[in-house]
């Protein structure tokens, strides 16, 4: 059964999604999503900080520049500060730093950790991998310019949610073996694979928030190459070994269709040797975590995320 308390969150996410007309194409949905998120806003946390800051992507031979908000808690004298680069969900179409504001906020004041959200490239108009390369300029961005910014080079963790969280899963895979050692993974209801065939898709088909229905449209707009849905920088999961990669926390949600993707990559994990922890989410859904206000079940969610990065020694 779905959290009863959810129930409030999910009306009120309907109400402010009825007025986008049907049919609406991803530069409308992603216009709208803005308007949404801003007008359900909570106030922002005592002592955090916001700043805008850009990086120049070259990953691909060409430069674009990303654009990063960082949420930075109050810094104790003299000490620098951990971090979390964080990778916000939106079907790799749609979502900012701003549309996730309350998470990144309230992960910096309960963590005291600097975190900057990334403002990566959307499909259909890039595609994968422009993606992929955005976040992986600014790993490296903020691993050169750490000590500048008062940043710990040795606490530095990814994480993110949902298509977020396959980014943020591709990164440590990404960087794995290389001098940009990441601290950890905290992985919120990630995609980690394509694959459909798994019993949380026949028992979650119509979501909430995401219906399956709606998936191989998604993925196509993100992989148009359909070979790349099994590329591991797109599905982590089909990556040939996962040895050697930080140490993960996977949240999935028991009513979600992603579900079994992210216990999969768990499963893949261990069996790598790779410490994982994994909440289950019973009673959750899908994107719970813009559902903080509401829900006395995903705050505490939520407090043990922070808690798994508070837990995390230095690399």
């Amino acid at each position: 059964m779905i959290n009863p308390e959810l129930h409030i969150f999910l009306a009120d996410w309907a109400r402010h999604w009825a007025s986008l007309p049907a049919g609406s194409g991803p530069a409308a949905r992603r216009a709208h999503f803005e308007t949404v998120a801003a007008a359900m806003r909570q106030p922002m946390p005592d002592g955090v900080q916001t700043a805008e800051h850009w990086v120049a992507d070259t990953i691909d031979g060409d430069v674009r520049r990303v654009r990063l908000r960082s949420f930075r808690p109050a810094a104790a004298a003299g000490r620098a500060q951990p971090a979390l680069i964080y990778l916000h969900g939106g079907a790799w179409m749609q979502g900012s730093p701003e549309t996730h504001w309350d998470i990144t906020a309230g992960i910096a004041a309960a963590t005291g950790r600097a975190v900057f959200s990334v403002d990566y490239a959307k499909a259909p108009e890039q595609p994968f991998p422009a993606a992929v390369h955005d976040a992986q300029a600014v790993v490296q961005w903020l691993f050169g310019q750490a000590a500048a910014l008062g940043v710990d080079a040795q606490r530095i963790a990814i994480g993110g949610d949902s298509a977020g969280a396959n980014l943020a899963a591709a990164m440590c895979l990404a960087y794995r073996g290389t001098p940009q050692r990441l601290q950890g993974q905290l992985l919120v209801y990630p995609a980690c694979d394509f694959d459909m065939d798994r019993p949380s898709y026949r028992e979650n088909p119509d979501g909430p928030i995401v219906s399956v229905a709606s998936m191989p449209a998604v993925n196509a707009m993100y992989c148009p190459n359909p070979a790349d849905l099994r590329h591991p920088m797109a599905a982590p999961l089909h990556a040939t070994s996962h040895a050697g990669l930080p140490p993960a926390y996977i949240a999935v949600a028991e009513h979600d269709p992603l579900r079994d993707s992210g216990t999969a990559y768990a499963d893949a994990l261990r069996a790598a040797g790779v410490p994982v922890q994994v909440d289950a989410g019973p009673g959750l859904i899908h994107g719970y975590l813009r559902a903080l206000a509401y829900c006395a079940d995903v705050r505490a969610a939520f407090t043990r995320q922070c808690r798994w990065l508070d837990s995390l020694p230095p690399v």
